[in-house]
């Protein structure tokens, strides 16, 4: 009887993995990728680990060295002006205090934005007191109209997902930015608000995909994203390791775009290469075009 039993389980997980390959419904179509490097190098913020982060002199510089996309953390202010700075409190990284979403846009122009980056634990700043203010998505728009972006939204209590898609449309960037978010709900808001833009994963997105996949069932999964933009460390994902040359080649199979982040060593920027990835998120894209041969 246990023997039957036993039988009837294998059966039934061979039929599952069977029909697995056969649905393997696929990404959405994306124009993001039409005509990009086999690797993209993703300036995290601009290339925090140079320059200070979120800034116009990081994303300056990083377009300078020949990096492909700039990464991005968006917020809205006070008085509905899209602005970029990693943090939801502006505490960390510049002078002044409090959340961006308290805060005017005249208010945050007021702050020096640049005034606890550091390099040497906090020993110099470098950039302090040079005027450097945090930017507006507008005028990133504006100074740099031909560059991909991966832009980071947050769920705060003013919505950005009409805004964001508004400006999007405003500045015919459609097929040059992908929005990404660990914020289930932040990614269903602008993926309605604007269905024609690239999005990456969720946090619960990512962790349905990888849990799937662990048991061979990627097949079954539906994605309603283009990317997917894993951690490299497992301490970020409750252990579990996500970033496989597998993984890598399973996602690729639903035509899943893989991003990781955020990489600095060149050895493991020089694996992810090998595997194949389409883009690597870094602090250090100094280093990236380095391990590309750029």
């Amino acid at each position: 009887m246990k023997s039957r039993k036993f039988k009837t389980v294998l059966a039934i997980l061979f039929l599952a993995l069977v029909a697995s390959v056969i649905v393997n419904p696929k990404a959405p179509p994306t124009r993001y990728y039409d005509g990009a490097p086999r690797t993209l190098v993703i300036a995290h913020q601009g290339g925090d680990g140079v320059w200070p982060g979120d800034t116009l002199l990081a994303f300056e510089n990083a377009v300078e060295i020949g990096s492909d996309v700039l990464e991005m953390d968006a917020h809205i202010t006070k008085d509905g002006q899209i602005v970029l700075m990693h943090d939801e409190e502006v505490d960390r990284t510049t002078d002044g205090a409090g959340l961006i979403e308290d805060l005017t846009l005249e208010e945050l122009k007021q702050l020096d934005a640049a005034y606890d980056w550091s390099t040497d634990n906090g020993a110099t700043f470098p950039y302090r007191g040079q005027g450097i203010q945090a930017p507006t998505l507008e005028e990133v728009f504006q100074r740099f109209p031909n560059m991909r972006y991966v832009i980071e939204i947050k769920l705060t209590k003013n919505p950005i997902d009409k805004p964001l898609c508004d400006l999007i449309r405003q500045y015919d960037m459609q097929d040059k930015v992908l929005i990404g978010s660990f914020h289930d709900e932040a990614m269903r808001n602008f993926r309605a608000a604007c269905p024609e833009v690239t999005t990456s994963a969720s946090r619960t997105e990512v962790r349905n995909y990888v849990l799937l996949g662990k048991v061979f069932l990627w097949g079954f999964y539906l994605p309603r994203f283009q990317t997917i933009q894993p951690p490299w460390d497992p301490e970020e994902s409750l252990g579990i390791q996500i970033m496989t040359e597998r993984f890598v080649r399973e996602s690729h199979a639903k035509n899943i775009r893989v991003e990781p982040w955020t990489v600095n060593d060149p050895q493991l920027m020089k694996q992810y290469i090998e595997w194949g990835v389409d883009g690597i998120i870094t602090d250090r894209p100094d280093l990236l075009v380095e391990a590309l041969g750029n």
